[in-house]
């Protein structure tokens, strides 16, 4: 596979942990009727186990060795068009940024830290934040992956204060017009 070829016509969201992939993939699906790949559910469900589970018994690396060879996967030309919701860590790796980018359409959804905070505080399956300050994680981790985020992502919404349907109607007009533009 070459990384430099035409993007794949695939909506791919992006984003922090809790920043609402999840949902505005699920809402994506909805409208397109294109089929939804959940990266985290997938790798779950291949595991056998929670994310929280697989960071305890094989450690942080065989996760994101995971996501890459899912990325790999869904790398197929001959695949239907798909809405791609990741990890928020995806982005750790040059190999997964290019292989993002070849996917299709990358979308950064973005939220505060103080938001973050707010969707994340009483979900336990978040292992990066199984810490005793998770505010200043949530901080340090957005810092270290903003401009990652940023060299990958062919558009950033800000998700605060905005409601799932908001979010989609933008992205699929955003969306329209990158597919009709391109070179």
């Amino acid at each position: 596979m070459n990384p430099t070829t035409t993007p794949q016509e695939n909506i791919v969201l992006i984003g922090f942990m809790g920043c609402g992939k999840s949902t505005v993939g699920r809402e994506l699906h909805q409208r397109l009727g294109y089929p939804l790949v959940d990266m985290d559910h997938v790798i779950e469900q291949r595991a056998g186990k929670s994310i929280t589970r697989i960071f305890a018994d094989e450690g942080e690396s065989v996760f994101r060795a995971m996501e890459t060879a899912l990325l790999k996967e869904l790398n197929d030309r001959a695949a239907p068009r798909r809405i791609i919701s990741t990890g928020g860590g995806i982005v750790e790796s040059a190999t997964n940024r290019a292989l993002l980018k070849n996917l299709g359409y990358v979308v950064w959804l973005h939220a505060s830290a103080s938001v973050i905070l707010q969707r994340t505080r009483k979900i336990h399956n978040r292992p990066l934040l199984e810490t005793e300050d998770p505010a200043t994680r949530i901080q340090t981790l957005m810092e270290h992956r903003t401009p990652l985020y940023q060299e990958t992502a062919h558009l950033k919404l800000d998700t605060d204060g905005l409601c799932c349907a908001e979010l989609a109607a933008g992205i699929l007009e955003c969306s329209r017009y990158f597919f009709n533009n391109r070179a």
